[in-house]
């Protein structure tokens, strides 16, 4: 048997379970090699802890170079091209070349039209977490809006957990009649994908906990104070944390990869790109969900961490079979769940099949406790399994 190399690029949960699992499938016949611009991991889903200092930045990543002692090889650097007819990147300046690919780049963040101010914080990376923190913790009164920039954007739980950690935080300590908290969006209502249950659940807690959800509003710019949307509308704030837009890395645009969503388009079972040997998986792809409860406004996969990872264990496994010689018959089904924080040790929970006809089969359980202990578990479990 000839000897592969399998790259994958993006050191995320997606791209450490599919080189995890290519490797110990593969053996040491075949090289796998993960490639990230940045050494250290970092685990997402506990950023909102981190902000609340319920975290600290090194409890919640983890060096790439971990991944070594199980065979992987790790590079360090940022993948300069593509080529799709050499099966070959350039980095560092050097070309490796792949027998397969998997592209597990995530989403970019664009954060060109926020300016730096002590006023306005990007919540969605380490550094502005951290320091989203600290503003919260030196606030005692006035506004507070949470800015979802673009859709789509990755967690669409996410901006709804931090209004409900925020709303318990300043409960805590009796400021919160001094703080107004208000979520604009361009969404109809929160995580439209998942659903005709979620969304008004959810912006009925909202509203019973004095948070104000202001829908379909449509970013258009910024200064220190204000915040303008399309019809001319505009909001006035003294402490703003936004989503910014979020966008495919510029690497897979220059090869040609995306299309008119601005993401990789892949089989949605498969994930197989329309090139030969070359997978895509989590937040870079676009898959349109077969079914729907809105004919008139197609839906896609949300991009949440839980569906990288099962995606990334189907590409692992359908490429080791085709290997060694074998059907490559597993599929991607289109279940996930997701963990809803609402502040006070307590969260909601729901899961279910996106892919489900006619329309996205998502079951929700009532919020208690154990579901925030199930997320803590989820975390500890992460870094036990994979690092």
């Amino acid at each position: 048997m000839t000897a592969k190399t399998v790259a994958v690029l993006g050191g995320g949960i997606g791209g450490i379970v599919c080189a995890t699992e290519l490797k110990k499938k593969l053996g040491r016949e075949h090289r796998v090699i993960l490639i990230d611009k940045k050494e250290n991991h970092t685990f997402y889903p506990s950023l909102l802890w981190l902000i609340f200092g319920l975290r600290k930045p090194e409890q919640i990543q983890r060096s790439l170079k971990i991944l070594t002692q199980k065979g992987i090889e790790f590079i360090k650097g940022e993948v300069a091209e593509i080529s799709i007819d050499k099966k070959s990147l350039s980095l560092n300046g050097q070309d490796i070349h792949y027998d397969y690919l998997i592209i597990s780049l995530g989403a970019e963040l664009n954060t060109k039209e926020f300016p730096k101010t002590p006023k306005i914080f990007n919540f969605y990376c380490l550094e502005g977490a951290k320091l989203s923190g600290e503003s919260i913790r030196n606030f005692s009164h006035g506004k507070i809006i949470i800015l979802v920039g673009g859709i789509p954007f990755k967690c669409p739980a996410a901006p709804y957990e931090f209004a409900f950690l925020i709303d318990s935080f300043f409960k805590d300590k009796n400021l919160r009649n001094k703080v107004s908290i208000e979520i604009y969006t361009p969404e109809p209502l929160p995580m439209p994908t998942a659903g005709p249950l979620i969304g008004p659940m959810l912006r009925e807690i909202l509203e019973s906990r004095q948070i104000h959800f202001k829908p379909e509003y449509r970013f258009k710019s910024i200064d220190e104070g204000k915040i303008y949307f399309e019809n001319s509308k505009t909001a006035d704030f003294d402490l703003l944390f936004v989503v910014p837009p979020h966008t495919a890395p510029e690497v897979v645009k220059k090869a040609n990869l995306t299309n008119e969503s601005g993401w990789i388009p892949v089989d949605r079972e498969t994930l197989k790109t329309k090139f030969e040997d070359m997978y895509a998986i989590g937040d870079i792809t676009t898959i349109k969900l077969p079914g729907q409860y809105k004919p008139d406004k197609p839906l896609n996969l949300p991009k949440a961490g839980v569906f990288a990872h099962s995606q990334a264990e189907v590409v692992a496994e359908n490429i080791a079979r085709e290997i060694h010689g074998q059907k490559p018959d597993k599929r991607f089904s289109g279940g996930g769940s997701c963990f809803i924080e609402l502040g006070n040790n307590t969260a909601g929970f729901a899961r279910g099949n996106f892919y489900a006809l006619p329309q996205p089969h998502i079951s929700i359980y009532n919020p208690g406790k154990i579901w925030h202990l199930g997320k803590v578990i989820l975390e500890k479990w992460w870094f036990y399994k994979w690092f």
